[in-house]
């Protein structure tokens, strides 16, 4: 259940002002461990600031959807989820400027098919990319390689509640206990609609799936003109 999970305990955040600052403190660690190394070129901008960071992980936050939305077989809405909700967790604690977005991606793709059951051998996953063999080869290499760094840096917390069940429970309900509205399913597309948009937002770490879901559902309500209160 969602209110005795690790994602309510750890992952779901008080305020967008908490996750800058997150993301401040990851931007600001990396920055000094830059300088430290000696490898930063004295007086100039080399590095990125953190609202730099964020610009480019929303950037492989859409090419990570787009990457589901093509997979061969279809992956399941709630596989892709939840490695959008892996990637958001992952760069909440660190930097683009350490770990490569592309990679971290692949790597959280990867790691949501097998959490969620959702059986691909490695190389159908890899067959997917639009590589050479060799380059698909060189990405296996690197996704396993990172696997276990993003499974540490989940803290192990690997089970995502998504909204897609909490939505399907919501217009059962509506097939059920709400007779006005003649077929409930009109609401699905833009729905979906809906929770692709918030998939690319920060809701995922903000609210909890069932309010996600509900939204989605008076959303696409309010577009159609059906009052639903």
């Amino acid at each position: 259940m969602f209110h005795s999970s690790t994602q309510r305990r750890h992952w779901t955040f008080r305020s967008q002002e908490e996750l800058s600052r997150r993301r401040a403190e990851a931007n600001c660690r990396a920055r000094g461990r830059a300088a430290a190394s000696g490898k930063v070129p004295q007086g100039e901008a080399v590095l990125l600031e953190a609202h730099e960071e964020l610009a480019i992980c929303k950037y492989y936050e859409k090419r990570l959807l787009d990457f589901c939305a093509v997979f061969k077989p279809a992956m399941p809405r709630s596989v892709v989820g939840t490695a959008c909700m892996y990637f958001k967790r992952f760069y909440l604690n660190n930097s683009v400027m350490e770990y490569h977005p592309r990679i971290i991606m692949l790597t959280c793709a990867f790691l949501a098919c097998k959490v969620d059951e959702f059986n691909v051998s490695s190389a159908q996953f890899v067959g997917n990319l639009r590589e050479s063999p060799l380059g698909q080869e060189k990405a296996l290499e690197q996704i396993l390689e990172y696997e276990l760094l993003l499974i540490q840096q989940l803290n192990f917390h690997l089970i995502v509640h998504n909204p897609y069940r909490p939505f399907e429970g919501f217009l059962i309900d509506l097939k059920t206990r709400y007779p006005v509205l003649e077929n409930p399913e009109v609401l699905r597309k833009t729905a979906d609609d809906f929770l692709s948009r918030v998939a690319l937002t920060d809701a995922y770490l903000l609210f909890t799936s069932s309010q996600i879901a509900l939204t989605a559902i008076l959303s696409s309500g309010s577009r159609a003109g059906i009052n639903m209160e």
